[in-house]
């Protein structure tokens, strides 16, 4: 994955919508580009190119940015309902500042931090990730953001943090969803501390170059890129440091269908649906093939050897 970092590109040049969609612009400018993970499953692709190549051509007419409208009101987020029209018609309830995040567990730098504080110093601007996200649907996204490691490394975890867990925001005042126990609320996710500090994962805060709307995760949330989409929590409060394996949502909720690593593996399927290929919102029909980790084995395949890939799903 290659990441550029401009001197003289700021986010309020990027804004924009305009400029997104034009893939060539887009590119030239020389904005900062990745690929990373979104509601659905993360992107089958890494763009890599050399200063001075015509990266635009290496990226292809198929990965098309997904419109800002169907990326912010077709979502998976439960805290505001079950349908993909929910979030959007919901979230308005949810304040995204002031936000506050709790640190704790396995770290030297524990405490409660005002997300602001906590984000004090981070590189954002030329930041952008392009990412195509995959469940049985898909989009192509521009996050804003950063990687989770640059953050972890300020708590200063100890020799005994093997995980990071997740939690979302418990609030059925700004979440209505939590009302009904579809999920054991609040929101759980983790990962394994070399996946959390791999450059690929990543919270964004952002979208579009506009702050990150309610329904996709506002204030800030994670983003995997060689994972399925529920590892992406959302409206994150508390970073728990841990010696053991967290219990994530989905895995408590159906342990049959959903395991703690959620490796994007297209020759396993979902119990109730194959998972070998994916539809393109807004597209009708699963016509685009899924790749293993999505396109990410050369980078992240090293994660798992020695691992039995269809046992630790």
């Amino acid at each position: 994955m290659l990441i550029k970092r401009p001197d003289d590109i700021k986010s309020s040049e990027i804004t924009p919508e305009s400029v997104y969609l034009n893939r060539r612009k887009f590119i030239g400018k020389g904005v900062a580009i990745g690929a990373v993970a979104a509601a659905g499953v993360a992107v089958p692709w890494a763009l890599r190119s050399q200063p001075g190549s015509d990266a635009g051509e290496s990226m292809g007419s198929q990965d098309e940015l997904t419109s800002f409208e169907h990326v912010s009101t077709y979502n998976n987020f439960y805290e505001f309902g079950t349908r993909k029209s929910d979030p959007a018609e919901n979230a308005h309830t949810l304040r995204p500042r002031p936000w506050a995040v709790r640190v704790d567990g396995e770290v030297a730098k524990p405490g409660d931090y005002d997300l602001d504080d906590l984000l004090h110093g981070v590189t954002m601007e030329d930041r952008i990730y392009r990412m195509r996200c995959v469940e049985a649907w898909s989009m192509v996204i521009p996050w804003v953001g950063f990687p989770l490691s640059t953050l972890i490394n300020r708590f200063e975890p100890t020799s005994k943090a093997r995980y990071v867990e997740f939690e979302t925001l418990y609030d059925v005042e700004q979440m209505p969803g939590q009302r009904r126990a579809v999920l054991p609320w609040p929101y759980v996710e983790g990962l394994r501390m070399d996946e959390a500090m791999h450059p690929l994962a990543i919270f964004a805060t952002g979208l579009y170059g506009r702050d990150l709307p309610n329904q996709n995760g506002a204030p800030f949330r994670l983003v995997v890129p060689w994972k399925y989409g529920f590892k992406g929590i959302k409206s994150i409060v508390r970073i728990r440091f841990t010696e053991t394996q967290p219990r994530n949502t989905w895995q408590v909720s159906a342990p049959n269908e959903y395991g703690f690593y959620a490796n994007v593996n297209p020759e396993v399927d979902h119990p109730r649906w194959s998972q070998a290929k994916e539809r393109r919102i807004p597209g009708l029909f699963r016509n685009t093939p899924t790749l293993m980790f999505n396109g990410y084995a050369d980078q992240v395949g090293h994660l798992y050897e020695g691992m039995d890939l269809r046992r630790n799903f």
